[in-house]
Formats: structure tokens, sequence, C-alpha cells
């Protein structure tokens, strides 16, 4: 471990509201291997997943991140922790565990997946990548599989376990062109998106994936132990900052991946929504054999309440209750400023399903005044994924304004 991270400040009161008290922190919370590249530009963290993550850095504004990652390219090294599931079964328990057919999931390949609670209600989700025959890593965002892998697993023979493994996300137009420099091979010019690869960076040989939280063009890189995590992630910093690359937190990305209707666990579901009623549902196999949860989904309301929101010049507060002609409809589950739409953006989770995109809602903002919002449909743009797949390359130059509240 770099010798700099024995300084780390961490925000306690982020950390406290986790229910996580300062004198656990030893115990409780691991932290990334190139944490030390932070520390520099006053930094402030949380507890995720259990592990740290950033949540302020003075690199930038928000905005200034925003547009490093729509226009050039950012860094970001994350809190998401992968688990490993490997042994002759380990597919067995992973159809168990997920609603989507695990089996499709081929070797070099990732997928996107949730865990459900036997009543519906998710758990968390993430990334899983097939990285042998019998071995699979799952990236999971905030929350507990590794217990539920652990009581889901007797009588097979399966291995769960930590393999140590951690994440960092280069984002941007020129996150390619990047990792063209760092492996010099033609490789990376052909893989798709969901695509996972071992390529060799700086001598070392890196599994790294084309995928990301952000909605932009990039890839994700994967910190084995046997890597050396700080040449590796040292030759990323200094050639992306020839590119303009910079360091980001969640301020970051929060905006883009709202825009792009990125659910964030814990935030926008949670054990008391179902996959239909934030906007998963695409993501259910019924066809596939029995996995937990399969015959509640199969009985429940299919309706989705998620919707994204635009708020008329201001920030909608985080929980607070919409409201529409005086009555509570819902409420605000992420929300941020948009500085390429010019106006408040977010995710709201209904209770009326008589709303749809259009509506007229009101809502209570950071200054403190209500202000009107209209509901609209997720993704707010790009419904297609053409920019995360490499198709538009089409850069935003500058802002294009949401024109306003109609009617």
């Amino acid at each position: 471990m770099h010798d700099s991270l024995k300084n780390i400040r961490f925000s306690i009161k982020a950390l406290k509201s986790q229910g996580v008290r300062p004198v656990e922190l030893a115990r409780s919370i691991k932290v990334h291997p190139l944490t030390y590249q932070e520390l520099p530009y006053d930094p402030e963290y949380s507890n995720y997943a259990g592990r740290l993550t950033l949540e302020k850095l003075n690199t930038a504004t928000p905005d200034e991140m925003y547009w490093k990652g729509r226009q050039e390219i950012i860094f970001r090294h994350t809190g998401e922790h992968p688990f490993q599931i490997s042994g002759p079964d380990a597919l067995k328990l992973l159809q168990k565990i997920f609603p989507r057919d695990i089996s499709k999931v081929k070797k070099g390949r990732c997928s996107y997946q949730f865990a459900c609670y036997h009543d519906g209600g998710i758990i968390t989700d993430g990334l899983l990548l097939r990285v042998e025959e019998n071995k699979y890593w799952f990236a999971q965002a905030d929350g507990d599989l590794f217990s539920w892998y652990l009581a889901h697993s007797d009588g097979l023979d399966v291995k769960i376990s930590d393999p140590d493994v951690w994440v960092s996300q280069v984002q941007g137009p020129k996150s390619m062109e990047l990792l063209e420099k760092l492996t010099n091979t033609e490789t990376v010019k052909t893989w798709k998106y969901f695509d996972w690869l071992e390529v060799e960076i700086a001598k070392e040989k890196m599994i790294i994936s084309r995928t990301g939280f952000t909605n932009e063009l990039g890839w994700e890189i994967y910190f084995r132990p046997e890597n050396n995590s700080e040449k590796v992630g040292d030759l990323i910093l200094n050639e992306g900052k020839k590119l303009g690359m910079i360091l980001v937190a969640t301020p970051g990305f929060r905006c883009r991946r709202i825009e792009a209707g990125l659910l964030s666990a814990g935030q926008d579901f949670s054990k008391y929504t179902n996959p239909f009623s934030v906007g998963l549902g695409k993501f259910i196999d019924f066809d596939k054999e029995n996995f937990i949860g399969k015959n509640a989904l199969s009985k429940a309301d299919k309706t989705c309440f998620s919707w994204g929101i635009r708020v008329e010049g201001g920030i909608a507060i985080k929980g607070e209750i919409v409201n529409s002609n005086g009555k509570e409809v819902g409420k605000i589950t992420s929300s941020t400023w948009s500085p390429y739409q010019v106006c408040g953006v977010g995710i709201v989770y209904l209770n009326d399903k008589n709303l749809t995109a259009g509506s007229i809602v009101e809502v209570k903002c950071t200054d403190g005044k209500i202000h009107k919002g209209e509901l609209c449909k997720l993704p707010m743009y790009d419904p297609k994924g053409d920019i995360v797949r490499g198709i538009n390359k089409t850069i935003p130059t500058k802002p294009e304004p949401w024109s306003g509240i109609k009617g």
C-alpha cells in the first residue's frame, strides 16, 4: 500500500450517516490502491459496499467534471466490490440468484445483473464477468450479496470469495484514444460494448471491460493482487493528462448517469421496489429455470413508476416529496444540475399511475423554494445508447438548454 494512504481524510459526516463510527474505519472499510492519487485534492469519502467511494474532490467544479466527461476524458476510482463465484456449480448458483439467464454470458463478455429477495424486492445490482468457464466476478454496487450467495449455496460445489480486485473507470470521447496508446494493440478497436479483454499495460496483464457508469464512451480496469497497481495507475493518469484527463468524484458523473437513466442502488431502487416498478423488467427471463423471486415477480404489477424529471430553474432536493395539484404523488430519488440541459434533472419514483411524460409537478428545491418540474422518459436523450457504443461520435461544444415547462 502506498505510504500516503496512511494519512487519508475521511468524510466523517457521510460515514456517520451510514452508521459507521470513526473507530470502526480500520476494520470496516477497505481503500482503493490508487486512492493516493486523490489525496492532494482535498478528498472526502463515504462507505460503499464496504469500501471507500470518493464523494468530493477539488480538481474541478461538478460542472467542469461533467464537461470533461462529455468532451474529453475522466478517471475515477470506484467503490464497486467484485466478489468471485467459482466451482463446478457456479453457474447453477448464479442462475438461482439472478433473474437473467446466466448461461448466455460467455467468457469474454459482461452482463448487467441484479438480485432480488423472494418477494421481488431488489437487493443490489452490478456487472457480471465470466472470467473462466467456471469462474465469475460480480462487481456489485452497495449492498450485501456475499451472505446471500452463502445462504443459497448449500449442497452446491461452489466457492464464494473476495478476489481483492479493484475497479477504476476511464470515460469520455478520448478514452479509446488513451487505451490504444497504453496497450499498443489493434484489438481494442474491434471490441464491442460489454466485452472484456486481457491486455498488457506497462508490461502488466490487465483485465479491462468496455463498460462504465456514465453512458459515455469508456472502459473500466480491474486491478488484481498480482498487478503493480501504482505503476499502471500512474501511467494511465500521466498519459491521460496529455489528453486533458482529470480525476473526478461522484458529482462528476451523477448528472450524466441520471440523464442516461442509470439507477443507483439504495437510492433509485431498494428492497421495497421490484424490477418492474423501476423500469428493469426487461432484464427478467421468465423462461429460465426457477430463480429467487420468480413467483412474486410473475404476479407483480408490471407498471413502471420511475421517471426522469427536469426542473425549471432549480435542483430538486433528494428525498423530497413531489406534488401534483396539491396531492403527494412521489418522491425524488436522485437529483443534480445539468450544465448541458441548463436545468435541474432527477429521477422520481411515483405512486400515481396517471402521471406520465409531460406531466407537470412541483417539488421543493435546494434554494428553499417550490419549483415546477416536468416528467420525462429515461434516458433523457440518446435513447439507443449510440454514444456509449461509439456510433454517435458528436461531441457537444455548448449547452442545449431544455425549452422549459410546457403548458
